[in-house]
């Protein structure tokens, strides 16, 4: 189905049915877009966290058990 027919059948829906398909289109896209952002962003800060070793001493306590002060 091309997108001239999607617009046609949407089109055909009464008006509350089509702006609950434009939200949860934009709400998808924005999902996507945020996902994409943060792939990109952890891409980039790969190489850091693989050779700066400041970014990642305190991760030697992740294996530690925790317990809450009160």
């Amino acid at each position: 189905m091309g997108t001239s027919e999607i617009i046609s059948e949407i089109n055909k829906l009464p008006l509350s049915q089509r702006l609950t398909v434009i939200e949860l289109t934009i709400k998808k896209i924005r999902e996507e877009e945020k996902k994409d952002e943060l792939s990109v962003a952890s891409e980039k800060l790969m190489n850091d966290y693989l050779t700066d070793h400041e970014l990642t001493a305190l991760s030697i306590l992740d294996h530690e058990d925790f317990y809450e002060a009160k």
